[in-house]
């Protein structure tokens, strides 16, 4: 990877790192309201699940963009922490943040995946 594509990759993860932590500092979704109307009451429910949700979404994804950087400096930004192969640029430019190549992600998901199936088959199977 070339200087001038690692610094297009480090100013792209940098840009993501302020909108992120400018993001995560607006808490004010997930108060807890109080109100005498139940549909109301549901509503605020939702609303702040919904916030709750996004904000655990946002850490985690500030978390995978500071680990992005940290592998930059540590001179391993690029290489796939599964395999040690290099990652695809194309893979990089679409999620700069990555950790994995995709033949990686692709055999994590299928494996997460195959994992749910046979808990949801031993949960089926127990109820029976």
């Amino acid at each position: 990877m070339t200087k001038i594509e690692l610094n297009r990759f480090r100013h792209s993860l940098k840009k993501k790192m302020t909108e992120l932590e400018s993001g995560s500092r607006n808490r004010r979704a997930i108060a807890i309201e109080t109100s005498p109307d139940e549909l109301d009451r549901i509503q605020h429910s939702q609303e702040r699940d919904l916030a709750m949700g996004t904000l655990d979404r946002d850490s985690k994804l500030l978390r995978e963009v500071r680990s992005a950087l940290s592998r930059m400096d540590s001179g391993t930004y690029g290489i796939c922490s599964d395999c040690e192969e290099d990652i695809s640029a194309r893979r990089l430019s679409a999620v700069p943040w990555t950790a994995s190549c995709i033949v990686c992600l692709q055999v994590t998901d299928s494996m997460s995946e195959q994992h749910y199936r046979n808990a949801s088959e031993e949960l089926l199977v127990g109820a029976s």
